[in-house]
């Protein structure tokens, strides 16, 4: 039974002693996780991070790899790629003395991707995994007019859906973001509602301006967008900014130079479900199960697209 008194991702989470917070989409998602992350070590729990990489890891030396796409990196991470998140992540996490080691996994299809997964979980003797999307992507089923980015998230989810593991949630952070991707978010609402209706919604909450995860997320973002300067995060970037209380077209990178910003509070909101519901309302889903690569992803995904007639993009009305 849930209350108004504690959100009911938290109460999920209860139980778990061990968790692992992922960044489901790639990039800087894992960022998206950390006030969560936070606030669950301030709760005395054993957390982790991992991400799914938009890094070269090939490139990295051998003594990284715990097992067969599962890197462990540290601040001291060796890598010709000057875009790499986890290590930013890895190093500010050092210098924050909190745990320093950010898993990461390549852009693999689902079956090595949830091999990689399960490793982990062995390894660490995870008892719960929340993957965290920076956008609202990952919840649209598919007949949607615009479907964003896909293909990570999706990889993502179906592998963790298939894990052998106690509790296994999904959380996204920065509502209105994917617009740019042609996410109509009128239908992310709608698919909100019908999750409700399952009982997979677990609700949303804000992250508090004043609270410790607050100031240590705008941090992490600051720190990271200085390390990573000529490819800074936008997704992070605009919750950052809707938690410093900015809105409208608050600009913060010459990278949405010729965009329009809807910088707003609903960005520094998470909305929580159950994976597991999640999946199981995914109108394609199943037919990720066997990929090995992205491009498998990317090309069923597209050609699932062809074959139905999307549902008619809304506008909110108010």
């Amino acid at each position: 039974m849930f209350s108004l008194h504690e959100p009911p991702l938290f109460t999920r989470l209860k139980q778990a002693h061990r968790i692992l917070v992922a960044g489901a989409g790639g990039g800087f998602d894992v960022f998206a996780g950390l006030p969560l992350a936070v606030e669950l070590w301030d709760a005395g729990k054993q957390v982790y991070l991992a991400n799914l990489s938009f890094s070269r890891l090939e490139g990295l030396d051998l003594e990284v790899w715990l097992d067969q796409d599962v890197a462990a990196i540290g601040p001291e991470t060796v890598s010709r790629d000057a875009y790499f998140p986890e290590r930013s992540l890895a190093r500010w996490l050092e210098a924050h003395d909190l745990p320093s080691t950010v898993y990461a996994f390549p852009k693999v299809g689902v079956s090595p991707l949830r091999a990689a997964y399960q490793a982990l979980v062995e390894r660490l003797d995870i008892d719960a995994v929340v993957l965290v999307d920076g956008g609202t992507d990952i919840l649209l089923r598919g007949d949607e007019t615009g479907l964003g980015t896909p293909e990570e998230d999706m990889a993502s989810l179906a592998a963790v859906h298939g894990l052998d593991v106690a509790e296994k949630l999904v959380v996204c952070l920065g509502f209105g973001i994917d617009a740019y991707h042609g996410v109509n978010h009128v239908q992310v609402l709608e698919n909100l509602a019908a999750l409700d209706r399952d009982g997979a919604y677990l609700g949303a909450f804000s992250i508090p301006r004043s609270s410790r995860a607050a100031e240590l997320y705008l941090d992490a973002v600051a720190y990271a967008q200085a390390e990573t300067s000529v490819h800074p995060s936008i997704v992070n970037g605009s919750i950052a900014a809707a938690l410093n209380g900015q809105f409208g077209d608050a600009q913060f990178t010459t990278r949405t130079r010729g965009s329009e910003l809807f910088i707003n509070p609903l960005m520094a909101v998470y909305f929580a479900v159950d994976a597991g519901g999640l999946a199981r309302r995914s109108l394609y889903l199943d037919r990720l199960e066997d990929t090995v690569l992205m491009r498998q992803i990317s090309t069923i995904i597209w050609s699932f697209q062809a074959e139905i007639t999307s549902r008619p993009p809304r506008a909110f009305p108010h």
